[in-house]
Parts: C-alpha cells; sequence; structure tokens
C-alpha cells in the first residue's frame, strides 16, 4: 500500500519554526512533484510550496521569504521548513505528491497522485 506520512507539526509562538516532513512509504519507486497544501475551516485548501521532480521550486506569495520546500530522493521525502512564523499560517497542512511505482508482480513502473493525512500547525500570537 502507497501512502504520504506527514510529521513534525504542532504548537509554536509567533516568530518561531517548525519543519514539517512528507515520508512516501510503501512500493514508491521515487517522487516526481510533491506540493504542501494547508486548509483552515471554512475555506479551500491552498497551495503553499511545490517542488518539481528537478527541483524548481514555487511559493506562495504569503510564504515566499519563510517557507522552504525541499527534497531528499534518497529516503523519498520532502521537507517544509518555516520560519518565521504567524497566526495566519494556523493550518492542517497536506502533502501531495505524484508518486512513481514499481509494480512487483510486472516489473511495470507507473505513477500515481496520494495526499497525506495532514498536520496540524497552530501559530499562537
Amino acid at each position: 500500500q502507497v501512502q504520504l506520512v506527514e510529521s513534525g507539526g504542532g504548537l509554536v509562538q509567533a516568530g518561531g519554526s517548525l519543519r514539517l516532513s512528507c515520508a512516501a512509504s510503501g512500493n514508491v519507486f521515487s517522487i516526481n512533484t510533491m506540493g504542501w497544501y494547508r486548509q483552515t475551516p471554512g475555506n479551500q485548501r491552498e497551495l503553499v510550496a511545490h517542488i518539481s521532480g528537478a527541483s524548481i521550486t514555487n511559493y506562495a506569495d504569503s510564504v515566499k521569504g519563510r517557507f522552504t520546500i525541499s527534497r531528499d530522493n534518497a529516503q523519498n521525502t520532502v521537507h517544509l521548513q518555516m520560519n518565521n512564523l504567524k497566526p495566519e499560517d494556523t493550518a492542517v497542512y497536506y502533502c501531495n505528491g505524484e508518486l512513481m511505482i514499481r509494480d512487483k508482480s510486472t516489473a511495470e513502473y507507473y505513477y500515481t497522485d496520494s495526499w497525506g493525512q495532514g498536520t496540524q500547525v497552530t501559530v499562537s500570537s
């Protein structure tokens, strides 16, 4: 079973830092693209940061200069370093990735899209 597992959320004071991680497990050969999204109650999920297979990054204007997305291909993990956190960063953060899967029975490769379960980030003022 393929899944993305997030970790690193928690409670932090404004100005503090957190590092989120999203690890792919199961029969995952590699991560192609990965995005971090966040969602607050009553609002749509919004893209915070994105990293391509070639490690090209993009950020929402609201987090530019404060958040950094990076990838560890050897560990099939993507991180989101969040610095200078603000109360408005409070949300549930989700990772979403395009994963390359190797089918054990056929030895064929294919892509699938997967979401993590979400991790709560709370920034107090």
